[in-house]
C-alpha cells in the first residue's frame, strides 16, 4: 500500500485563529469559556475542548448573564451580537475575516439598495449569520434549480454572494446560471469562496488521478470536507469521509491500494497522523507527501486576546 499525503490539507488561518483564540481564553479568561455554535465544524475539536472545560451552548439564553462568550469561526448575526451585549456578555468574536468580508458585503449592496442572491447550504451557520446582516435583502439559493425559480426585471438592482466553504465548481455552475438568466448581476470585487477551501479541491482533483481510495478527514457536519469527498467520488474514486481511524473499515482497503489522504480545513494534524499510522500498522503501507500549494496566511487574534501569549 502507498499513502499520498495531500498538502495543503487540515486546519485553515481561520480555523487556527479560532482554535487559538479558544485555547488563550480558556487559560487567560474568568470561566466557564462558552462558546456559541461549535468552534469549528469538527467533533475531536469541539470534543477537546469540552474536556478542557469548554461549554458549547445553541442559545445564549443558556449562558449566565456576565459571563465570557466566543462566537465561532463561521459569524454570527447582528441579532446575536445585540441579545449578547442585552445580557451583559464578555464577547470575543472568533469570526474567520474572510466570512466577515462577505458580511461587509451583504450590508454595503443591501444599503445601495440591492436584492442579493446568496449561494449556501440553508441551515449552515455562516449562512444563517450572513443572512442575519440584510434578512429583507438576502435571497438564498442551493443551486441552480433555485435560480430558475428566480423572477425579476432588469430594473431590479441584483448581486451574488457566496458561501465561502462551497465547492468551486459548484458554485461556477450556480453563477453562471445567474449571470445567463440576469446578465447585469453585480459581484464582489474578489470572489467569496476562501483561499484554503481552493487550494484543498484543487489538490485533491490533481492527486485523486493517482489513487484508488482518497480518506479526506472531517466531521460529516462541515461543509468544504463533505465538498473533498464529493469531488473525489466525481473523480471516480472510493472516497470516505472520516473523523479519524476509529472510522475506518479494511474492507475499504487492499494490500496494494493507494491512498489519498487529506483534511477538510477544520480537522487537526493529529487525526491526520493517527490515521496514516493505522494504515501503516495495518497494511504496511509508505507514504509520500505532494505539495501542490504553499500556505501563508495568517490571521490576527480578537482585540481582547492579543495581550496574551497561548
Amino acid at each position: 500500500m502507498e499513502i499520498i499525503l495531500a498538502a495543503p490539507r487540515g486546519f485553515c488561518a481561520g480555523v487556527n485563529m479560532a482554535v487559538t483564540s479558544l485555547e488563550i481564553a480558556i487559560k487567560n479568561c474568568p470561566g466557564p469559556i462558552y462558546v456559541y455554535h461549535e468552534i469549528v465544524h469538527n467533533q475531536y475539536v469541539v470534543k477537546q475542548f469540552t474536556k478542557q472545560g469548554a461549554i458549547f451552548v445553541n442559545s445564549l439564553e443558556e449562558i449566565p448573564e456576565s459571563s465570557t462568550v466566543l462566537f465561532s469561526a463561521h459569524g454570527v448575526s447582528p441579532e446575536i451580537r445585540r441579545v449578547a451585549k442585552e445580557r451583559k456578555l464578555f464577547a470575543i468574536d472568533a469570526t474567520c475575516p474572510l466570512v466577515t468580508k462577505v458580511h461587509l458585503e451583504a450590508i454595503k449592496y443591501a444599503k445601495e439598495g440591492y436584492t442579493i442572491i446568496l449561494i449556501g447550504h440553508e441551515g449552515h451557520d455562516e449562512v444563517i449569520g450572513t443572512m442575519g446582516e440584510a434578512p429583507e435583502a438576502i435571497i438564498l439559493v442551493e443551486d441552480e434549480a433555485d435560480v430558475d425559480r428566480l423572477e425579476f426585471d432588469a430594473s431590479t438592482k441584483l448581486a451574488y454572494l457566496t458561501q465561502t466553504t462551497l465547492s468551486v465548481d459548484d458554485a461556477n455552475r450556480v453563477i453562471h446560471r445567474l449571470r445567463t438568466r440576469f446578465p447585469w448581476i453585480a459581484s464582489p470585487p474578489k470572489e467569496d469562496i476562501c483561499y484554503a477551501t481552493q487550494n484543498r479541491q484543487e489538490a485533491v482533483r490533481i492527486l485523486s488521478q493517482q489513487a484508488d481510495v482518497v480518506l479526506v478527514l472531517g466531521s460529516q457536519n462541515s461543509s468544504n470536507s463533505q465538498r473533498l469527498r464529493e469531488l473525489a467520488k466525481e473523480q471516480g474514486k472510493h472516497a470516505y469521509l472520516v473523523d479519524g481511524p476509529d472510522d475506518l473499515s479494511k474492507e475499504w482497503f487492499s494490500s496494494d491500494s493507494r491512498v489519498l489522504i487529506t483534511a477538510g480545513a477544520s480537522a487537526p494534524e493529529s487525526v491526520v497522523q493517527s490515521t496514516i499510522q493505522w494504515l501503516e500498522d495495518n497494511f504496511g503501507a509508505t507514504l509520500r507527501e505532494e505539495t501542490i500549494r504553499t500556505e501563508e496566511v495568517h490571521f490576527p487574534l480578537p482585540k481582547p486576546l492579543r495581550a496574551f501569549k497561548n
